[in-house]
C-alpha cells in the first residue's frame, strides 16, 4: 500500500478551482496571526464542524497551520472523508484567496507532503514547510514547528511504538465519544478521558516537561526568543529559561488555538462553537 494517501476528489477539485491570491477589500482582521495544529482530518476524532465555526468568526492576517492538519496514518488504515472535512479545507482555501497569509508546517501524521517539498507545490497560496520563524509584533524572533522532531519516538527505530501508541489513542477517542454520549443526554457538558488521564498519570506528565524543555533549549541553542508547535495536544503558554514556550493545542479534544493580539499579547483560546453555546443555553442558533 502507498505511503502517500489518496487526496480526495473534492479536496483536489476544491485547490483546482481557487485562483491565485488577490488582496480584497474586506474588514479588518479580528487577530494579527493565528496557529492551529493537530486538526486529524480524515480521523473520525476531528472536530471539523468547530473548527469551521471558529475559523469563519475568526480572521487574521497570518494563518499557520502547525502540522498533522490531515491524519495520514490514518487513512493509510481506514478511509474516511465526510463533507464537514472538505468544508475545513475550503474555509482554509477561502482565507488565504482574501488575503490571508496561509503556511502550512508538515507534522507526523501527514509526513507524506514531504515527499513533494522538493517540487515546491502548493495548495492553492498555500506555503508548505518544515518548519518557519515567525516575527511577532513584539519583534521577537519565534521557531515554529509541528513538534515531532523533539519526539524521541518518531526515530525510525522507535516509531513503531508511536504506531501503537496512535492506535491506543484513537480507542479512548472513540471511549470517550460513546461517554460524553451518555453525558449530553444527562445535560452534562463535554469532558475529555484522554485529558483526564493525561494529568493524573506521572509518566505523561513527565513525557510533556521532558517535551517542553527540549524545545525550549533548541531554541536557547539557536538564539530564537521562542518556539511554538503542537504534537503532543497540550495546549500551554509559559516561560522556560527565559524562552517563550507556546503550544496551541489540538482540534480532537481540547479545541484550542495560539493568537496573536495586533499588540502584541498571546493567548490561548480553548473554543466552544457558537452552536455549542446555543445547545448548552436552550437557545436557537440563528440562520
Amino acid at each position: 500500500m502507498s505511503l502517500v494517501p489518496d487526496i480526495p476528489k473534492t479536496l483536489m477539485d476544491a485547490v483546482a478551482h481557487t485562483p491565485p491570491r488577490r488582496r480584497k477589500s474586506r474588514s479588518s482582521p479580528k487577530y494579527r496571526t493565528i496557529f492551529i495544529s493537530d486538526v486529524h482530518l480524515g480521523s473520525k476524532g476531528c472536530q471539523a464542524d468547530a473548527l469551521c465555526d471558529f475559523l469563519k468568526h475568526n480572521t487574521s492576517e497570518t494563518l499557520y497551520l502547525v502540522g498533522d492538519i490531515i491524519d495520514g496514518w490514518r487513512m493509510r488504515k481506514k478511509w474516511f472523508w465526510p463533507q464537514s472535512h472538505t468544508n475545513v479545507i475550503r474555509r482554509v482555501l477561502t482565507a488565504a484567496k482574501r488575503g490571508t497569509d496561509v503556511n502550512y508546517i508538515i507534522g507526523n501524521h501527514d509526513e507524506f507532503l514531504r515527499a513533494f517539498l522538493r517540487f515546491r507545490i502548493s495548495f492553492g497560496a498555500i506555503k508548505i514547510s518544515n518548519r518557519a520563524v515567525h516575527v511577532g509584533a513584539d519583534g521577537k524572533r519565534y521557531f515554529v514547528c509541528h513538534g515531532d522532531m523533539f519526539d524521541g519516538l518518531m526515530r525510525s527505530d522507535r516509531k513503531w511504538i508511536m504506531f501503537v501508541g496512535d492506535n491506543l489513542y484513537n480507542f479512548l477517542l472513540w471511549v470517550n465519544t460513546k461517554l460524553n454520549g451518555m453525558r449530553r443526554r444527562l445535560g452534562l457538558p463535554y469532558w475529555s478521558l484522554s485529558k483526564a488521564l493525561k494529568s493524573r498519570t506521572k509518566r505523561a506528565m513527565n513525557f510533556i516537561h521532558s517535551f517542553e524543555e527540549q524545545v525550549a533549549g533548541y531554541c536557547q541553542r539557536k538564539g530564537y526568543d521562542g518556539a511554538i508547535c503542537g504534537h503532543i495536544h497540550v495546549a500551554e503558554i509559559r516561560d522556560i529559561d527565559g524562552i517563550t514556550y507556546m503550544n496551541d493545542g489540538d482540534w480532537v479534544e481540547s479545541c484550542t488555538a495560539l493568537v496573536e493580539h495586533f499588540d502584541g499579547r498571546w493567548e490561548l483560546i480553548h473554543y466552544e462553537s457558537v452552536t455549542d453555546i446555543a445547545k448548552h443555553n436552550d437557545l436557537k442558533v440563528p440562520a
